[in-house]
């Protein structure tokens, strides 16, 4: 895409700006550190459109606030108390309809986590969010929690406007066959190969 432009349109019947309010399945994997950080650098732009954003959170620590978490949080309630750019919901594991790794069996985790995708269903069926990033999410497909076909449907059936943007490694392929935006982050160095741990303000 040469500045931005496409190389070739479509003869989709569609004009350019219908074709470029089209919203958006992104799906950011790979080994490589980032995926997070880009999904959430997309949902930096969104709150400034003053769109609603979701954030959902399904490996991570419940008790680890990242510093992406604290940012958005803030930035929901200059939201709530100036009208500035958009509200944002933040959920993580813990905070009840999601998973942790804690005592409980594997069939409790999935369990957990299908109830997560369940929320997810109804909120995309509601259009309750503009915009949603799926953090992470790859893995509890990855282990069969959670139906892949299921959640290509209901992404690619949702009504309205959502962009939707889903993390992690592994992404199943026909996750990446129904995305229209895909990234895969491949390392080249890393400061861990070298026996650094990771760093405040950095990873964290």
């Amino acid at each position: 895409m040469p500045q931005g432009k496409p190389e070739v349109v479509p003869s989709d019947g569609l004009t350019t700006r219908q074709r470029r309010n089209r919203p958006v399945f992104a799906v950011h994997t790979g080994v490589m550190k980032g995926k997070s950080t880009a999904a959430f650098g997309m949902a930096l732009r969104a709150w400034n459109q003053g769109w609603s954003i979701g954030v959902f959170q399904f490996v991570k620590s419940a008790k680890w606030r990242v510093g992406e978490e604290s940012a958005f949080r803030a930035l929901g309630e200059l939201h709530a108390s100036t009208g500035q750019g958009g509200p944002v919901e933040w959920h993580k594991m813990g905070e009840g309809w999601s998973w942790a790794r804690k005592a409980g069996t594997e069939e409790d985790h999935a369990a957990a986590a299908r109830e997560g995708w369940a929320e997810i269903k109804r909120r995309l069926a509601a259009e309750r969010h503009d915009f949603y990033v799926l953090d992470e999410f790859t893995y509890p497909l990855k282990w069969g929690w959670i139906d892949v076909d299921d959640v290509v449907t209901a992404i690619g059936e949702r009504p309205g406007r959502q962009h939707v943007v889903i993390t992690g490694r592994d992404a199943p392929p026909a996750l990446i066959d129904a995305a229209d935006l895909v990234v895969e982050m491949t390392k080249v160095k890393h400061p861990m190969d070298a026996g650094q741990k990771g760093q405040r303000g950095i990873e964290w």
